[in-house]
């Protein structure tokens, strides 16, 4: 299971860190994406990274302000964001996925846990 933390409150241009803290499977055989979901919306895959941490994938709408890292000695993935904006308050869930192309970088359904709000607001 993989669940996620670090969520908040924070003023737009803001920074925040999640980790995503895996248990129960062989971590390090595994890619793994970072999604959130806002109010009406619908799920949104924002970045993926490889098993070995040396492929990532960060869709448009987060690209040069978050940074995806992986720690297998901690079963640990994290999302650094950075310069954060109103329109990025939405829940933040981590999940196995295929790969870390655009295609592949999806939530594999049931593998994720209890995401963590993040609220960006003045």
């Amino acid at each position: 299971q993989l669940q996620a933390s670090g969520g908040g409150l924070v003023q737009p241009g803001g920074s925040l860190r999640l980790s995503c803290a895996a248990s129960g499977f062989t971590f390090d055989d595994w890619a793994i994406v970072w999604f959130r979901q806002a109010p009406g919306k619908g799920r949104e895959g924002l970045s993926c990274i490889s098993s070995d941490g040396t492929n990532t994938y960060y869709a448009d709408s987060v690209k040069g302000r978050f940074t995806i890292s992986r720690d297998n000695a901690k079963n640990t993935v994290y999302l650094e964001m950075n310069s954060l904006k109103p329109e990025d308050t939405a829940v933040y869930s981590c999940a196995k996925t295929y790969g870390t192309t655009y295609r592949l970088c999806v939530p594999q359904k049931g593998t994720w846990g209890q995401g963590t709000q993040v609220t960006v607001s003045s």
